[in-house]
């Protein structure tokens, strides 16, 4: 295990600002599943985290508000069998949550202008399909 998880470039979580809970999971295993707390809950304070820098955090803040709780971030893994790969998954997991909420936003883009001669060719496709249907509208006489 190590002591700290990566999130993007130089930034990391320490282990130590993870709070962890672990419960007993749904889904299969049997007996086992009735005995053993292998699902794995796992928090991180993103509001008073000294570990993300203060632009990170405030762009955490605003992208994940609708999922934090009073500042906390938490995420629940109970997909296995095994609390070891629960707590796994639960890292992986907040890894690539915190890494898209602290991603720089993509660059506008900025429109082009459109090529004269495409331009003219829309237009002669529109004039010709015009044509073709005003035809057909006209009465037999």
């Amino acid at each position: 295990m190590s002591d700290s998880i990566p999130i993007r470039g130089p930034v990391s979580v320490p282990e130590t600002e993870l709070s962890w809970r672990f419960s007993r999971s749904s889904g299969p295993g049997g007996q086992h599943v009735n005995t053993s707390a292998t699902a794995a809950e796992l928090s991180f304070d993103v509001a008073n985290s000294p570990s993300l820098p203060e632009p990170y955090r405030s762009r955490a803040l605003e992208r994940l508000a609708g999922r934090l709780v009073r500042g906390v971030l938490t995420i629940r893994a109970e997909e296995y069998r095994s609390q070891v790969r629960n707590r796994d998954a639960a890292r992986a997991r907040l890894a690539s949550v915190l890494s898209e909420a602290i991603a720089p936003p993509p660059k506008k883009r900025v429109p082009k202008k459109m090529p004269r001669g495409i331009n003219e060719r829309r237009l002669e496709n529109k004039k010709r399909r015009s044509e073709v249907k005003r035809q057909r509208s006209r009465r037999w006489d």
